[in-house]
């Protein structure tokens, strides 16, 4: 199995930044790459960006592209996702998660391993 902790979520005022973090363990060898979801109240869970070991090779949400960056510390099995110019839509539970060589990066069901969440909360 693979133990996937997620960090560094809170409240931020709008036009703040969160830094997030992911450090995986266990049988990291079944995961080749490390991504983020994240769930907002009464809505489904949302791709929102994935980064592969290898490259590395970056996936953004198209709506998130410019405001988030995904980064990768392979000697630390960690995972970082910078967020800036946050909105209140951004408030949500943000998920880190790992799988192996999905098929498609935005798809829930390609990926494996899950953290227990963390929230982020952006006032207005």
């Amino acid at each position: 199995q693979v133990q996937l902790v997620e960090s560094g979520g809170g409240l931020v005022q709008a036009g703040g930044s969160l830094r997030l973090s992911c450090a995986a363990s266990g049988r990291t060898f079944n995961i080749d790459t490390m991504g983020w979801f994240r769930q907002a109240p009464g809505k489904e869970h949302e791709f929102v960006a994935a980064i592969t070991w290898s490259g590395p090779r970056t996936y953004y949400a198209d709506s998130l592209k410019g405001r988030f960056t995904i980064s990768r510390d392979n000697a630390k099995n960690t995972v970082n996702l910078q967020m800036n110019s946050l909105n209140p839509e951004d408030t949500a539970v943000y998920y880190c998660a790992g799988t192996y060589s999905p098929a498609t990066y935005s798809l829930r069901s390609q990926w494996h391993y899950w953290g227990q969440g963390t929230q982020v909360t952006v006032s207005s």
